[in-house]
């Protein structure tokens, strides 16, 4: 069964991409930790991490590397966070944010009902950002 994040990935549903590959994409997620929260995934439908190919995991780890960057510059965290849960998707995904607390981390205090300019404005920022470091080859347009 396609996954709802493979249905983002062909178009079928929106998504605010800030990162395009041929094995990886990168999304804003819909419930944000914070400004910027992004989801790093494969275009390739794995559900747990433990399943995915080692080259694999480790690109999607160096994406999430450089957005985390560019969020600590772009939305001034002292940190990125960085989790892979896995139990709300079975879809495998990195979540990466802008931190500056262990609270930043609690999964209960995401934003359920996002400003969708702000959103927006989020993304461009990290679109921008991400050019701006060098990526640009992989950050699509709006």
């Amino acid at each position: 069964m396609t996954t709802l994040f493979t249905r983002i990935i062909e178009g079928e549903i929106p998504g605010r991409f800030v990162w395009k590959d041929d094995d990886v994409v990168a999304f804003l997620s819909i419930g944000p930790l914070a400004d910027g929260h992004t989801l790093v995934v494969p275009r390739q439908e794995i559900d747990k991490w433990t399943d995915a190919p080692a080259e694999l995991l480790a690109k999607m780890t160096a994406v999430a590397q450089a957005i985390g960057q560019v969020q600590v510059d772009v939305f001034g965290a002292e940190r990125a966070g960085l989790t892979i849960a896995g139990f709300e998707i079975d879809h495998l995904h990195i979540h990466v944010w802008p931190a500056n607390s262990l609270q930043d981390f609690d999964f209960s205090r995401a934003d359920t009902n996002p400003d969708q300019d702000r959103m927006e404005a989020n993304a461009e920022k990290l679109r921008e950002g991400l050019r701006a470091a060098g990526h640009g080859k992989f950050v699509p347009e709006a």
